[in-house]
């Protein structure tokens, strides 16, 4: 069985980082993506980044690109996304998510198979 669970977030203020970890188990790690979304209230669920298992490859959201960076320790069987330069529109409940399709590229959920529960983050200004 497919398990994700997420952790490391908490209450920053603007300008500020986070390191988010998303422990898989149940699955090989060298295979398919990992990606992360995030879903405030209100919002529909955004896809922010995404990491490929075998090869490290990484894409983002132009919302993120260049603030937030994803990567894997495969040993570990873990991902981790580090957000730098946070902004209170970052506030929202983050979720690491596994797929095996073959568009895991485009951060869409619902070529997202296995959820975590997620994991809150607050950006104060």
């Amino acid at each position: 069985e497919v398990q994700l669970v997420e952790s490391g977030g908490g209450l920053v203020q603007a300008g500020g980082s986070l390191r988010l970890s998303c422990k898989a188990s149940g699955f090989t790690f060298d295979d398919d993506a990992i990606g992360w979304f995030r879903q405030a209230p209100g919002k529909e669920r955004e896809g922010i980044a995404c990491i490929s298992n075998s090869d490290g490859s990484a894409y983002y959201a132009d919302s993120v690109k260049g603030r937030f960076t994803i990567s894997s320790d495969n040993g570990k069987s873990t991902v981790y996304l580090q957000m730098s330069s946070l902004k209170p529109e970052d506030t929202a409940v983050y979720y690491c998510a596994f797929s095996n399709q073959l568009a895991w590229a485009l951060l869409r959920p619902y070529d997202y198979d296995y959820w975590g529960q997620g994991t809150q983050v607050t950006v104060s200004s």
